[in-house]
């Protein structure tokens, strides 16, 4: 059988592989390595669902499985034929997703921003970001409570802060709440990290009642996706200063150069990052390399999107 995979350094890094699995470099769906037929294992690009990549998905007769390499699987959900299992990178994104989360809060609550401003104009800026707030004693509702959430939660646990979770689905003896609970939750949240997948239930979940909800001078982190966001609902109430925001992901991608977030003083913005570290690839590949093993075994494959998730 034949694996397909978008990096070079991918052979590498996969481990023993059983025998009679041939793996090719496919860099770019437009020019295939070989002739499909047996491809049973594909491996596309980092959000690479779109027009170059449908067409390929109807051009593989074996097609069995897509592993993603990315934690979110909303590109590519309805998009596959039937018979072909969808499996995302679940845990491969947790330490450098939640490092960005921790840098996040900090070099907001901490006015890195500003300083940062600042040393540009070479200006000792003291006495214009001096007290800054502080992540000691803050209350951290994390929104998404998966493997990254957990991440996250043990990372921020040091800072002596106070946690409250919420997921899909509450789980009741792990303290973790359900999403319909987050009216009563947000107003008690002094930074909210939003690290839940896109679907149809949780696209504009952040809307103009959720960031009215929050207290004055609450922190959004958005670690998920944009459109889990409103942007119409977030520059409405970012620019009235009452919030602050630090974004890794937007609505839209890349965030045009016209566009009013980039303006306001109250926002970090990042250019979608969080799990693009060094370590990524050693991670995603030794992912990609137990799924071929469990596949051609005949076991059971892990992180199956099912339902969007």
């Amino acid at each position: 059988m034949k694996v397909w995979i978008p990096h070079r350094a991918g052979p590498a890094l996969l481990g023993e592989l059983p025998p009679g699995v041939t793996v090719e470099l496919l860099e770019d769906p437009a020019r295939l390595p070989s002739s499909p037929a047996g491809v049973r294992f594909w491996v596309p690009p980092f959000l690479s669902a779109g027009p170059a990549a449908t067409p390929l998905l109807a051009s593989l007769p074996d097609l069995a499985v897509v592993q993603l390499l990315s934690a979110g699987a909303d590109a590519w959900v309805g998009r596959l034929p039937d018979g072909v299992t969808l499996c995302d990178a679940r845990g491969v994104h947790d330490t450098g997703t939640a490092e960005w989360v921790v840098t996040a809060i900090l070099s907001v609550l901490r006015g890195f921003g500003p300083m940062a401003r600042a040393q540009a104009r070479r200006e000792w800026a003291y006495d214009e970001v001096a007290p800054t707030d502080e992540l000691a004693g803050k209350r951290v509702l994390i929104v998404g409570a998966g493997s990254i959430g957990a991440a996250v939660q043990a990372r921020l646990a040091p800072f002596e802060v106070t946690f409250t979770l919420v997921a899909r689905t509450p789980r009741p003896a792990e303290g973790v709440h359900g999403v319909d609970e987050l009216p009563a939750l947000l107003p008690e949240a002094d930074v909210v990290v939003l690290l839940l997948p896109l679907t149809e239930q949780t696209r504009g979940l952040v809307d103009e009642k959720f960031l009215a909800a929050m207290p004055d001078g609450a922190l959004l982190v958005n670690a998920a996706r944009g459109p889990v966001a409103r942007t119409s609902a977030l520059v409405a109430e970012l620019a009235s200063g009452r919030l602050r925001a630090a974004l890794d992901v937007t609505d839209p991608e890349p965030l045009p150069a016209d566009h009013p977030l980039w303006e306001l003083p109250n926002v970090l913005l990042t250019p979608h990052v969080a799990g693009s570290v060094r370590g990524l690839l050693p991670r995603a590949y030794r992912l990609v390399g137990e799924q071929v093993r469990r596949f051609v075994a005949g076991e059971p494959l892990v992180n199956r999107v099912v339902d969007g998730y």
